[in-house]
């Protein structure tokens, strides 16, 4: 039987973040990848030119859907975008009693925003203290706290644990927007650090679609049953090789996608 996953984001029309680089991640590590879609988006490696929810009994009746007749081993949510859909995606999941990966997803790699100003606390209130591990950069976790952006481990790991003490079962505090030659992503729960993960940091301007990689890479590690430990590391690992594959895909003009198949195929 296939280990199965979902994922509850937003549709990235240049196929490198949202729906399609989850779908994709999840098919690489093995995982049957399902979805349910809660924005378009006209977006690009350049922008986001325009942007339309899915209305929320059609976000509803697509979890319904899934829910009712897979057997979905963990999820994933992404891009929700106003405080009603966040709302109705919680209301619509009560009965899954499987893991579930909270990517706060607030800004597109282009600048553009993705989540709206007034739903910043109705994520944190609703669905935060829902999450098995909840994956921000540090701009989405300071704003999560309304704090600055913390610019140091010890800080990363003081976030993290205020993280947790809203609701969130882990976290996992990602490195990606800090300065400096090592790229450094921690592992929190129950305010204890439970992981380091560190790689040398890529030099290019394809990570497009990083953050979603990376929570969908842990959703597909959670299906399979793995500790969430191992489900991180594995995660990492996936996606400091699909970054450093980037470059040879060459698509777009802007953050470039990236390669979320370089196990299987070079450009």
């Amino acid at each position: 039987m296939a280990h199965i996953a979902l994922t509850i984001a937003g549709s990235d029309s240049g196929g490198g973040a949202g729906i399609q680089a989850d779908l994709k991640a999840m098919s690489a590590l093995g995982i049957y990848g399902a979805s349910v879609i809660t924005a378009v988006t006209a977006q690009n490696t350049r922008a986001v030119t325009a942007m339309h929810g899915i209305p929320l009994d059609i976000v509803t009746a697509q979890i319904a859907a899934v829910l009712g007749d897979l057997d979905v081993g963990a999820i994933k949510i992404g891009m929700l975008e106003t405080p009603e859909t966040i709302e109705t995606v919680a209301d619509a999941i009560v009965g899954f009693n499987g893991p579930i990966v909270l990517d706060p997803v607030m800004i597109a790699k282009s600048g553009d925003a993705l989540l709206a100003q007034d739903a910043v606390a109705t994520l944190r209130d609703v669905l935060l203290p829902r999450a098995t591990v909840l994956t921000p950069n540090l701009p989405e976790a300071a704003r999560l706290l309304d704090q600055l952006e913390a610019a140091s481990a010890a800080e990363m790991v003081a976030q993290g644990r205020a993280l947790v003490d809203l609701g969130a079962q882990a976290v996992v505090m990602k490195g990606g927007h800090a300065k400096g030659d090592t790229c450094h992503d921690i592992l929190i729960s129950d305010s204890r650090v439970l992981a380091e993960f560190t790689a040398p940091r890529c030099q290019t301007h394809n990570t497009h679609g990083t953050g979603c990689t990376l929570s969908s890479s842990i959703a597909a590690g959670l299906a399979k049953g793995l500790p969430l430990e191992q489900a991180v590391g594995q995660a990492h690992e996936y996606l400091q090789g699909a970054i450093g594959a980037a470059d040879d895909l060459d698509v777009g003009h802007g953050h470039g996608p990236v390669h979320h198949f370089h196990r299987f195929w070079q450009a």
